[in-house]
């Protein structure tokens, strides 16, 4: 057994380590009890694993100059944050040492422990945004280095209703945000109606996909324009004069469980300037002073994704 310093205090009972070529701590284990005093309260990194939910006890990391990068805490301990009081069992930090995400459980997702298990020991969190207060149970929330809001990521079946530049939208997975507060992505529950500089588009994601609710299938500028979106309903014709043009459309594949349900693969839209970019493949990318658009419903010959083979 070891000990190492941080610009936390001491540790002891480090029982592995990795060292930077400056001599500082990269990583380490602890096996007993340990206390850092930080400007977000006090955290006992974990040096045993209390139950069958817990993983096992993972390192902490240190950025070069000493800084926590990432810790796993024994308890879900209360942090103080921009946003108020967050319960956390793991947070990470940027180099300047505010947080950068945080976690309120940090399960051992296993054949044993699914997550369902770790949903059932999520409770409620009250915290403040830059669209109001907000009351859900969040499997993380991610800051920037100025300790503004940047995303919240939802349990799955958790929703927050909020008001957009295009109205009031219940969003599902995740809600991002611009340094400034401006909203910058959200998943919406329900098909929506969105305006576009090419015409009304449905924009829906019937599998978004991530763990996280960083970046969401609608997309914003700064100033509340759409940016993106992407749309299992709706084929977009693109022409010039005197040709036959060329149709871009969602995707159809298998359900999973191998019956014969088909399911949508959405179809990605980005405005970029005077540009529509398909797919997000500069390959597809038409300007729009150039070309006509044509919105066309698609045939509804597929369904929602199943999510269990016994549905």
């Amino acid at each position: 057994m070891s000990t190492a310093s941080t610009i936390y205090g001491d540790l002891s009972g480090v029982e592995f380590r990795t060292l930077y070529s400056n001599g500082k701590t990269d990583g380490c284990l602890v096996t007993e009890a340990n206390s850092l005093t930080t400007p977000y309260g006090t955290l006992v990194p974990q040096y045993e694993a209390e139950d069958m939910g817990r993983r096992a006890v993972k390192p902490m990391y240190f950025y070069k100059d000493g800084a926590l990068k990432s810790i796993a805490l024994q308890s879900q301990t209360i942090l103080k944050t921009t946003v108020g009081p967050i319960p956390a069992e793991l947070v990470t930090f940027h180099k300047n040492g505010s947080i950068k995400r945080i976690f309120p459980l940090d399960g051992k997702l296993s054949g044993f422990w699914s997550w369902k298990n770790e949903f059932a020991l999520a409770t409620n969190l009250f915290f403040r945004s830059p669209v109001g207060n907000l009351s859900a149970k969040v499997i993380g929330l991610q800051f920037y280095e100025s300790g503004a809001l940047k995303s919240i990521t939802l349990w799955p079946g958790q929703t927050l209703t909020i008001e957009t530049p295009m109205g009031e939208v219940t969003v599902r997975k995740g809600l991002a945000f611009y340094e400034s507060g401006a909203i910058r992505s959200f998943e919406p529950l329900k098909k929506m109606e969105i305006l576009t500089p090419i015409g009304m588009i449905t924009s829906y994601d019937n599998e978004p996909n991530g763990i996280h609710g960083d970046v969401n299938s609608v997309q914003l500028a700064q100033d509340g324009s759409i940016e993106a979106l992407s749309t299992v309903d709706h084929a977009i014709h693109v022409s010039a004069s005197g040709d036959a043009g060329k149709l871009f459309h969602p995707g159809v594949k298998n359900n999973v469980c191998g019956d014969e349900r088909k399911v949508s693969i959405p179809m990605k839209v980005r405005f970029e300037k005077n540009q529509v970019i398909f797919h997000d493949n500069p390959a597809f990318s038409f300007d729009i002073r150039e070309y006509r658009f044509e919105v066309r419903m698609m045939d509804a010959v597929t369904k929602e994704p199943a999510y269990s083979c016994s549905e």
